[in-house]
């Protein structure tokens, strides 16, 4: 399962695409499941130059039912900074929030180390 991010240019917000536009939140993101269908969004989405940057696929993971992103990076992207947890997405609380926070799984994620390689 693999779900697409970026940047957003007017803020630098981290967000996730939804159906053919940029959500905020991790939990709203579209989950892909093909292959072809995540690839196709990730086209329409780079696109899209003046409104975010650096849109890439990240692997993600099932743990408790609820999905999350395989790195440790991603979680970190989703769930906001890490310097209190009164900051940042992570303040919000609830289910999907906890997962993000016990998810576990690799160093990166194939989707940024393509994006990395690129460069």
């Amino acid at each position: 399962m693999k779900a697409l991010t970026a940047n957003r240019l007017s803020d630098g917000e981290v967000v996730f695409w939804k159906a053919g536009q940029w959500v905020e939140r991790f939990a709203d993101a579209e989950l892909f499941g093909d292959e072809d269908t995540a690839l196709e969004a990730e086209g329409q989405a780079k696109n899209q130059p003046t409104v975010v940057v650096d849109a890439y696929l990240i692997d993600l993971v099932e743990g408790e039912g609820i999905w999350a992103p395989v790195s440790y990076r991603e979680r970190i992207r989703a769930l906001g900074p890490t310097n209190h947890p009164q900051h940042g997405k992570q303040a919000e609380g609830g289910a999907a929030i906890a997962a993000l926070q016990q998810a576990s799984g690799a160093a990166r994620s194939t989707g940024r180390v393509n994006l990395i390689k690129r460069k």
